[in-house]
């Protein structure tokens, strides 16, 4: 009984590594170890570690208190929400224009579609708003556990082969990363970017964990929300590892770059592990591939319209007196992403790597900012004493702060300066 209560309690923690395991992942973590081999094992390791307790303060803070982050910033000041609805915006449709590009070229790869990938992925976004019109949460909490647990087996099946199959090269161990080469330096920064995801999505767990909490009709115990948050996280950052693994073993040395078009890119990653791998790969890759894409566009096209919503009703108070406006305010919004991210592609439908490597460096240069705000929420006042992070972990987050924060100034000056 309590195995079955957990396993309904399980959600947002999946839901995070939905939301991880995508672009980040399927694209920047490919990339890594198609570039340079297994040399940057370090990096996924170290981003995981750094931002740890900045993404755990989202399920901690939602379990303590009942309410999401964006609650929790408008309490530490409104300046804090509106600095947070500022940085979501600028990079909200960059983001869901990436992971929707990457998600229409790899469906045009795999069904042999020849319409233009402008249609299928304004397709894939209507089909995406559908299924959270009917669900919403429930229906994301539903689909989410299939399709990690699809994704889990066949990237490691995937690996397993590779290795067994004799891929491994000893060359990849040391890669060929360039630390005085900024087109490298570059990479570095946008891959640690959204290592194993941009900070934000810790307001998004806040959000799922008031959702799943009104879902069970009861609020989960501390230990079972932090429980669900580490098995999203631990499980996201060794996909990366699985990703970045694939790539090097696949990849590394075949003399060919992955092309920075959405559909052409989708193309090359899947022949790539099926010209190394076997033919008979191609549906175990295809289905890891778009699993992946799916579950994270449509993660990401729940998240922003929930956390705009909220953001919304709080700086908007004639909203937050109506409860009717929850649900337009939510169709208003995921109305406005689609469309900003339609207009956007129609410009830029070319440069997925552009949008990619833009939307995660600005998570880089941003981390820092938000790293201090859920510090700040979730040592204020309001929250319980007994819910407030143990004396290690705050130490451990100040330790990231500074971090993050070297590590952010570092490239602004040198981008300012030097570069």
């Amino acid at each position: 009984m309590k195995a079955a209560n957990f396993f309904k309690s399980l959600g947002p923690g999946l839901l995070f590594a939905g939301a991880a395991v995508g672009v980040s992942h399927l694209v920047q973590s490919t990339r890594a170890g198609a570039g340079y081999g297994f040399e940057l094992v370090w990096v996924v390791v170290i981003a995981n570690a750094l931002k740890y307790p900045f993404m755990e303060f989202g399920p901690r803070y939602a379990n303590a208190t009942g309410n999401s982050l964006v609650e929790g910033y408008r309490t530490i000041g409104r300046w804090a929400l509106v600095l947070y609805v500022l940085l979501t915006i600028s990079t909200m449709f960059a983001i869901q224009a990436a992971v929707s590009i990457v998600t229409a070229g790899l469906f045009a790869t795999v069904f042999g579609l020849h319409l233009p990938i402008g249609w299928i992925t304004a397709i894939i976004l209507v089909i995406s708003m559908i299924v959270l019109g009917v669900g919403r949460y429930e229906a994301l909490d539903k689909i989410i556990k299939f399709v990690i647990i699809t994704l889990a087996l066949s990237t490691l099946v995937a690996v397993l082969y590779a290795f067994g199959a004799g891929y491994f090269k000893q060359d990849s161990l040391s890669g060929n990363f360039d630390w005085s080469s900024t087109v490298d330096l570059l990479f570095l920064i946008a891959f640690v970017g959204w290592m194993p995801a941009p900070i934000d999505v810790s307001v998004w767990h806040s959000l799922w964990s008031v959702a799943k909490t009104r879902q069970l009709g009861h609020r989960p115990s501390m230990k079972q929300a932090l429980l669900d948050f580490n098995i999203g996280y631990i499980g996201a950052a060794v996909m990366a590892l699985l990703f970045l693994s694939l790539g090097a073993l696949v990849m590394f040395g075949s003399g060919e770059e992955l092309s920075g078009q959405g559909i052409v890119f989708s193309q090359q990653l899947i022949s790539m592990y099926t010209g190394s791998i076997g033919a008979w790969a191609y549906w175990l890759i295809a289905i890891a591939a778009l699993t992946t894409m799916v579950s994270t566009t449509i993660t990401c096209l729940d998240a922003y319209p929930r956390v705009m919503r909220s953001a919304t009703q709080w700086l908007v108070p004639r909203f937050a007196k109506n409860p009717k406006s929850q649900t337009s305010l939510y169709w208003i919004w995921i109305v406005v992403v689609t469309a900003g991210t339609l207009l956007l592609l129609s410009y830029l439908k070319s440069s997925m790597a552009f949008m990619v490597d833009l939307a995660t460096t600005i998570s880089f240069v941003t981390a820092p900012i938000l790293a201090i705000l859920n510090y700040r929420v979730i040592m204020h006042a309001h929250v319980p004493a007994q819910a407030r992070p143990r004396r290690w972990l705050r130490i451990y987050a100040v330790a990231g702060i500074v971090f993050l924060s070297a590590f952010s100034l570092f490239y602004i000056i040198w981008q300012l300066f030097i570069h």
